[in-house]
């Protein structure tokens, strides 16, 4: 018989971040969805505790060989986890990748149809590595791969009336006066201040190519030394052309850019991939011709193959594209390059190469997976995750979508608030039984959205005409200036695209995008912010001393612990340990730095404060409006000193939102913003946008959230699918007037939003 206590995941006394004691049964075999406002704990309890202690634990099952290789996780703080199956993890983390990276790639299936191609193509061009733009055996010898070229803009680069020692090479790395800019000034055989389009062609060779055995001197703050002649086009092609701009910084990638042209390449013409590996045909086809293909019409093709070897290799890609098709992304291709994904279709690729695993009796950790999907959608990602319950696994899910919540068959809801005011379970049972309590999740589920009857009249007009990138069918739009506008539409029906367009033709636009922000565990609300400046010359000022020692990345950083707060040891084959240290407490500085203060408080106080305590600190203008714009996105409760990494994908996303706020007159381009948001926080972010155009300015959102949509004075609905069979306009006009449109998904969801309960409460 089979214990009944072994049928959950128990967890006890949890204190990870800012939980307080929890203590939880989690069914086994069961999808779970864990509810509540952003920062109220979710998280903490499902990916800070529960994740990392199973992934901890089967890390301790390998040999201390692996193990050493693997990554390290400390042991979360709980009094205790029982009866964990090992974890798979779906984070929120962005897909990314560089330009080597595809659809294809990144979820396998491009290794198979290689293998196709090598086995049952006609010319063979050899083994499966012959149809590889990552390897020399395959790729294009003109890029390399990349599927396009990038070439100096020599008339940007070089300003021909000038000469070497008045500034000719504008390209601010290489320009008089750096140390690279002296292998050109200080060279023996060119002439420094002979304008540079006088030089012979002899001389132009040797600026631009070099002459072998040639040398020139240098200075530099270590001294003067002697080295080769590098010719100017070879040392920017060898810094900057031959290597992937995407591992760049994105300072020096738009410095790049801004003196490159780049183009398709001319010997592949996009294909990234040499002649022979072209020329390998099936059915026609080459394996370029096949990458195009939206995944649905590449799946049709794979099924004529027949061939008693190839059928088999086939019929495999096969399986794995229907995986894709079947969670709402067969119009993507597999050349598609990873970086161009949205949020939402890069977490919807991650799962995939679960779906076709025939494991059971594991647990599946997804945060919050309906980020970047429409409604319609959704449903999609529903049939997913029972798919995997189905299978006999555990299911763990942090959601704020009702979609999601009313296919749960365990909810836990956190709260009751966010931050300190969190940490707590405050519901648990079924979706019906939480749309009936009293949390501030069912009082949620309990609204209906309502739709806005008066709309704001249009100050002017802001247009985007003729686009024709990806699927735009050449659109001419009309945005209306001083209101706020909703782009709406299905998954890759161009939503992006066209805000892309927008923002392209209206520069001055302030774009708040999903990118991630730069993090770290020194990196915090107070410095994102832009506040940590003020407060050390604040500081510096009234206790006359240096500002550097109210830095604890500087002067003032406690000694034993450098500015961390904490003693991180590294126990080499064992769990690192992490201990709060003991001469500072925990609060970054020396003691003669704390012992100095301002309003009776230290910078270590100071550092303390939530923003909303801190408004009541400060007289300076600049860091109270800081301060106003962390309120104003929900974060008053956040303190000035938590390290940004410990924040939640929502509250990092409103942070950024908080930098970019307070411009008057300005256009404003948000991309999804709700993202990570719960039910309320929602409520807030539309209110904050409604001040935004009632103080004048204008706001563009990209946007799913129905409430959103419901509030906004315009909508522009693309569709009317996605791919090839979107990238038109659908709908444009009013909330109002939506609710009355047929053919549109978003107004048919609307409907549905507006007039029933998606939960009905017990």
């Amino acid at each position: 018989m089979t214990d009944a206590t072994h049928d959950a995941i128990t967890l006890t006394g949890a204190r990870e971040n800012n939980l307080k004691d929890v203590t939880l049964r989690i069914p086994k075999g069961r999808l779970t969805v864990f509810t509540g406002v952003s920062g109220s704990g979710k998280s903490s309890v499902v990916f800070d505790t529960i994740a990392v202690e199973s992934q901890r634990q089967l890390n301790e099952t390998y040999p201390w060989f692996v193990r050493n290789r693997l990554p390290k996780f400390e042991r979360p703080h709980a009094d205790g986890l029982e009866h964990l199956t090992p974890a798979i993890v779906v984070d929120q983390r962005q897909v990314g990748g560089h330009s080597r990276s595809t659809v294809g790639t990144m979820t396998d299936v491009y290794s198979v149809i290689r293998v196709l191609f090598s086995r049952h193509g006609s010319p063979s061009a050899g083994p499966a590595t012959a149809y590889s733009f990552n390897d020399p055996a395959g790729m294009c010898p003109g890029c390399d791969g990349l599927g396009r070229t990038v070439r100096p803009d020599w008339d940007r680069i070089l300003d021909p009336d000038r000469s070497l020692a008045d500034g000719a090479v504008r390209f601010p790395p290489f320009a008089a006066g750096t140390w690279q800019g002296q292998a050109y000034t200080n060279s023996d055989d060119l002439d420094p201040h002979k304008p540079v389009g006088r030089f012979t062609p002899a001389e132009r060779e040797f600026l631009m190519r070099g002459r072998p055995g040639s040398k020139v001197t240098v200075n530099g703050a270590g001294g003067t030394w002697t080295t080769d002649y590098e010719g100017l086009a070879v040392r920017f092609e060898r810094l900057y052309l031959k290597r992937d701009l995407s591992a760049m910084s994105r300072k020096t990638r738009d410095l790049v850019r801004e003196f490159t042209v780049q183009g398709t390449c001319p010997d592949c013409r996009g294909a990234r991939l040499n002649a022979a590996a072209l020329a390998t045909r099936i059915n026609g086809r080459s394996i370029a011709d096949c990458t195009r293909m939206q995944v649905t019409d590449l799946i049709a093709v794979l099924k004529e193959i027949d061939d008693p070897v190839a059928a088999p290799i086939a019929s495999a890609a096969v399986a794995a594209l229907e995986r894709i098709e079947a969670i709402g992304l067969g119009y993507l291709g597999l050349d598609r390059e990873t970086a161009t994904l949205s949020g939402g279709e890069g977490q919807r690729l991650k799962t995939v190469r679960h779906l076709g695993s025939s494991l059971t009796g594991m647990t599946y950790i997804f945060d919050e997976p309906s980020v970047g999907l429409h409604p319609r959608d959704v449903g999609r990602l529903g049939e997913l995750l029972l798919r995997l319950r189905d299978k006999g696994n555990t299911v763990l899910v942090v959601e704020h979508d009702p979609d999601v919540i009313a296919l749960a068959d365990h909810v836990v809801d956190m709260g009751p608030g966010a931050g300190a005011g969190g940490g707590t379970v405050v519901f648990e049972g079924t979706p019906r039984e939480l749309a009936a309590s009293g949390t501030l999740t069912g009082r949620c589920l309990r609204t209906r959205t309502a739709v806005k009857d008066e709309v704001r009249q249009p100050t002017g007009e802001l247009w985007v005409k003729g686009a024709d990138r990806h699927n735009l069918r050449n659109l001419t739009v009309r945005f209306p200036a001083g209101v706020l506008t909703a782009v709406t539409g299905v998954a890759g029906s161009g939503k992006s695209t066209l805000v892309g367009e927008f923002t392209a033709a209206h520069d001055e636009a302030v774009v708040v995008d999903q990118s991630a922000i730069g993090i770290s565990g020194r990196s915090t609300p107070a410095s994102y912010l832009g506040i940590m400046d003020t407060v050390r010359k604040v500081f510096a000022r009234e206790t006359g001393t240096e500002a550097g020692l109210f830095s604890f990345n500087s002067t003032g950083a406690c000694g034993t612990c450098e500015g961390r707060g904490v003693i991180y040891t590294d126990l080499a084959f064992m769990d690192p340990v992490t201990t709060t240290c003991q001469d500072c407490e925990g609060r970054r500085f020396k003691e003669e730095v704390l012992r100095l203060t301002v309003k009776g408080s230290s910078v270590a106080d100071v550092l303390e404060m939530t923003a909303e305590q801190a408004l009541g600190f400060f007289d300076d203008t600049g860091v109270r409006r800081r301060l106003r714009a962390l309120r104003d996105v929900g974060l008053a409760y956040l303190t000035l000193g938590r390290p940004l990494s410990t924040l939640s994908g929502g509250e990092r996303q409103r942070i950024k939102l908080a930098t970019r706020l307070h411009r008057t007159g300005a256009v404003y381009v948000l991309d999804e913003p709700t993202t990570g948001l719960h039910m309320a926080d929602t409520e807030g972010l539309v209110a904050l946008l409604d001040r935004l155009v009632d103080t004048g300015n204008t706001v563009v959102v990209v946007e799913h959230n129905l409430d959103v949509v419901a509030r906004a004075d315009w909508v522009i609905d693309l569709g009317p699918d996605g791919g090839r069979d979107g990238g038109e306009i659908v709908f444009e006009g009013t909330p109002r007037r939506l609710l009355e449109t047929a053919g549109s998904f978003t107004g048919e969801h609307l409907r549905r939003a507006v007039r029933t309960d998606v939960i009905a409460p017990a």
